[in-house]
């Protein structure tokens, strides 16, 4: 019998069951998120610094939805990354169901928040959350978008962030889809981590 679930609401072991997903704990298996990275320049640099700074000065006055972090954060963070030029197209907020190929079983009806296309590709979905709300939330819901690209043939990246961590993620479909993630990046350290943030979505932008 066919069961509906909202995206939201989906955990990992239901992936796991119903589609096969596998963690991949292996660091070999998503190298893209720390080999052969780029520089950024200063202006870069400049412009994280007063991300980051605007982005913790918001923290001061609560409460801070999802669409506040998409504005203050992610929208200024794909700009710079370059997402809003050609090759590449930001689509926000696009309705996807994800079923088994036998048509039975678990279906997942689920909106993802942002979605890069570089050409007709998949390049990058993004799941967003409230700030406070801990990233292990939204994992599940990340990875069940991620599965429904329409270009099983190559790999999907996946970025998830509530504003102040931000942790990328790899699916590589087949047999058995297989999945990783890389560190986890926290605006409150000292160092600002924005930079390695950008650098990773420069280098993903340039893999497809």
């Amino acid at each position: 019998m066919t069961q509906t679930v909202q995206a939201s609401t989906i955990q990992i072991d239901e992936l796991e069951s119903s589609f096969g997903l596998q963690e991949i704990v292996d660091h070999q298996f998503f190298r893209e998120w720390q080999d052969n990275l780029p520089e950024i320049g200063a202006w870069e640099k400049e412009s994280l610094d007063r991300l980051k700074a605007g982005y913790l000065n918001l923290l001061k006055k609560p409460p801070f939805a999802e669409n506040a972090i998409r504005m203050a954060v992610l929208h200024p963070l794909l700009f710079i990354a370059g997402f809003y030029l050609s090759p590449f197209t930001v689509k926000p907020e696009k309705s996807i169901t994800i079923a088994l190929n036998d048509g039975d079983g678990l279906i997942i009806e689920g909106r993802i928040d942002v979605l890069v296309f570089k050409e007709q590709f998949w390049l990058m979905v993004i799941e967003t959350k409230r700030a406070g709300i801990s990233l292990e939330a939204g994992i599940a819901q990340l990875l069940a978008y991620m599965r429904g690209t329409p270009n099983p043939e190559k790999p999907v990246f996946g970025l998830l962030t509530n504003g102040g961590h931000f942790v990328f993620a790899k699916l590589v479909h087949g047999e058995t889809p297989q999945y990783a993630l890389s560190d986890e990046f926290v605006l409150r350290r000292r160092e600002n981590e924005l930079y390695r943030v950008l650098i990773i979505l420069k280098h993903l932008a340039q893999l497809i």
